[in-house]
């Protein structure tokens, strides 16, 4: 498999999104015993309110990264989205395509006029944490549906 990462956007029910999405949710299962119970609509992923992305290698969905506008006011920004469903199937992971995703969402979240990209991970997520700390981001107040869990940990960064 080679590096070649083609992201294209798609809606979040496209089948190549829901096959990662759930994936993203066994991991969830695996390692926090339960699946991601936030409320996600399929509308926030679409325009004017966010953007769901695929990324492909030889024509393989092999990962996903999305925004969608929010509310959380963060970092002095007035205009935030909320980073979701950052994903990268276990194959293809270690090759930096999630670093590769998140630049992605930065770009494409800028030029819709987002000042700012927040976000929700969990401790179990090491990995998660340390690509968002060393991408730049940094300890935000909790938020979201999982605000006050000793799990959560939200970040985010300017754009």
């Amino acid at each position: 498999m080679n590096t070649d990462l083609r992201i294209e956007r798609v809606a979040i029910t496209h089948p190549d999104a829901v096959l990662l999405v759930e994936a993203v949710q066994e991991e969830y299962v695996a390692r926090y015993g339960g699946r991601d119970e936030s409320p996600v609509d399929p509308a926030d992923f679409e325009d004017p309110l966010g953007r769901f992305f695929v990324g492909y290698l030889d024509g393989a969905p092999v990962a996903t990264a999305a925004w969608r506008r929010s509310s959380v006011k963060a970092l002095g920004a007035d205009v935030t989205a909320e980073v979701k469903r950052m994903y990268v199937v276990p194959a293809a992971q270690r090759r930096g395509l999630a670093r590769r995703m998140l630049a992605h969402l930065e770009a494409t979240a800028a030029e819709a006029g987002i000042e700012a990209l927040v976000l929700e991970t969990g401790m179990k997520q090491p990995e998660a944490i340390e690509l968002y700390l060393s991408s730049g981001y940094e300890p935000i107040p909790g938020f979201g549906h999982y605000r006050g869990s000793d799990l959560s940990r939200c970040f985010g960064r300017r754009l």
